[in-house]
């Protein structure tokens, strides 16, 4: 998280669950962005095959949990080059976003930031996202 902008922050969380973060902010600073979900374009059958309790697209990467398992994110992730176009695993520039929806980050504790605007996505891809979905 204090590394410099676009590096995979990897951690393990509830004893079972990898997290992707990115790196948002000058190195030493803390700051990273959770990836909580994706809409898959391609590797439906890869993703599958990881993520076996799966019935539908909807379900393979909507969620950080999720997502990592479907990308076999690991902590031998940890550090790499998110924007480097040799990177295992990288993040590519997409379409436009015209409409954001924003709402809490899901799972924080009253008082520790669970009111403030941490979470945002696509309008239109809503049926990708981690329910609860924005409004």
């Amino acid at each position: 998280m204090f590394g410099p902008p676009g590096m995979a922050y990897i951690y393990f969380t509830y004893g079972n669950h990898w997290m992707l973060n990115v790196s948002a902010h000058p190195e030493g600073d803390a700051a990273a962005i959770l990836i909580r979900s994706a809409q898959p374009l391609t590797g439906h059958e890869t993703f599958f095959a990881r993520r076996p309790k799966a019935a539908k697209d909807e379900d393979l990467l909507s969620g950080p949990g999720k997502l990592a398992a479907a990308f076999a994110i690991d902590e031998s992730l940890y550090g790499i080059d998110l924007f480097h176009p040799d990177s295992e695993l990288r993040l590519e520039p997409g379409e436009a976003v015209d409409d954001i929806s924003e709402s809490q980050r899901i799972g924080l504790r009253e008082g520790f930031g669970d009111t403030l605007p941490w979470r945002f996505c696509d309008r239109s891809r809503l049926r990708w996202v981690s329910r609860p979905h924005p409004k």
